[in-house]
C-alpha cells in the first residue's frame, strides 16, 4: 500500500543541495517530522476530550425484522489501549475508521497516567476485557495498543493468560524489547520498565507455549521513541508473529495514519490465531 502527498513547494530545492540518497531520507525525515508536529498540535487540542472514560453503549440489537439475513461471520469487539501519558482521544480517527469498516463494537480503555507497573496496568486491562466480553457475549476481542499500550496488552496475554480472550493484538511502535530514548525519564517507575533487560521485559522473553493470539507489529523506520528502530518488532519463538514495516512516517502518526488504518482493518479482518506467520515481515511506505 502506497499513498502519495503533495511534495512541499522547497523540496526541490533541498535535493540541489544535498546528493540524492542522503536527500532523500533527509526530505522523508522533514516531512515525517512536519507530520509528527502537526498531529502533536491537533492532539493537544482533543486531549481534554478523552480525559475521562467513555461511555459504555450496549451491545447493538439484533435485528427482528420479517427480512431475510444473510449469514455473515461475527466480527468481536475492537479494544483500544493508549499510550504513555495519554488518553483514548488518540484513537479517535482509527476508531472512526474502524466504524464506518463494520465494527460495530470499539471500546477504549483509559490508564490512570499516574500508572507505575506494566503488570497492574495489565490486570486493569484484563478485567475491562472480561466485561467487555460479559457485556457483549463475544468469546473474544481485538486489541490495538499504541506505544506502552501494546506492551501492556502483550503482557496480559503472554502472562496473564489473556490469549483464551485476545484473538489478535495489534501494536503499533511498541518497545517490545525496551529502548533507550530519553535516559533523564528513568525518573518513573514505568519508564524503567521499557528499558532493555528490565525484569517485565524480561518475563515476555520466557516461553509461551500454546498461545492462542495473533501477534501484529507495525513498526516505523522514522520512529525516534524506538532505539533502535527494530525495538517495535516482536521476536519471540512460541508467538504467532508479523512484523510490519511501516515507511515514512513517525511516532505520533501511526494511531492516526490512514494508511496504517487501512492496514490494521486488513489485518483485523484476515488474521486468525494460530496462523504459521511467525517471522513474516510485511511493508506499508507512506510517502
Amino acid at each position: 500500500m502506497k499513498v502519495t502527498r503533495a511534495a512541499l513547494p522547497f523540496l526541490p530545492f533541498c535535493q540541489r543541495l544535498l546528493p540524492s540518497r542522503l536527500a532523500g531520507l533527509s526530505l522523508a525525515l522533514l516531512k515525517a517530522t512536519a507530520l509528527e508536529i502537526a498531529i502533536l498540535a491537533g492532539h493537544l487540542l482533543l486531549y481534554p476530550s478523552g480525559i475521562t472514560q467513555e461511555r459504555r453503549a450496549p451491545a447493538p440489537a439484533l435485528p427482528t425484522g420479517g427480512a431475510a439475513q444473510l449469514p455473515t461471520e461475527a466480527k468481536p469487539p475492537v479494544v483500544l489501549l493508549h499510550g504513555f501519558i495519554d488518553n483514548r482521544s488518540v484513537f479517535v480517527l482509527l476508531r472512526r475508521s474502524l466504524a464506518q469498516h463494520g465494527r460495530q463494537q470499539i471500546e477504549s480503555l483509559n490508564y490512570s497516567p499516574l500508572t507505575c507497573d506494566i503488570r497492574a496496568a495489565a490486570e486493569l486491562l484484563g478485567r475491562h476485557i472480561e466485561e467487555v466480553c460479559e457485556r457483549t457475549g463475544a468469546p473474544q476481542v481485538d486489541v490495538v495498543g499504541h506505544s506502552l499500550g501494546g506492551l501492556i496488552a502483550r503482557y496480559y496475554v503472554q502472562r496473564l493468560g489473556g490469549d483464551t480472550r485476545v484473538r489478535t493484538l495489534v501494536t503499533l511502535g511498541t518497545p517490545h524489547s525496551g529502548t533507550r530514548v530519553v535516559p533523564l525519564a528513568d525518573a518513573h517507575p514505568i519508564v524503567r520498565q521499557m528499558r532493555p533487560g528490565s525484569p517485565v521485559l524480561e518475563e515476555l522473553t520466557r516461553p509461551a507455549p500454546g498461545c492462542r493470539t495473533h501477534f501484529v507489529s507495525f513498526w516505523s523506520d522514522l520512529d525516534h521513541v524506538m532505539d533502535p528502530l527494530e525495538t517495535a518488532c516482536i521476536d519471540h519463538p512460541d508467538l504467532t508473529v508479523q512484523n510490519v514495516r511501516v515507511a515514512g512516517i513517525g511516532h505520533l502518526a501511526l494511531p492516526v495514519h490512514p494508511a496504517v488504518a487501512n492496514g490494521i482493518r486488513q489485518v483485523l479482518d484476515t488474521a486468525r490465531a494460530g496462523e504459521p506467520s511467525a517471522g513474516r515481515t510485511d511493508g506499508l511506505t507512506v510517502a
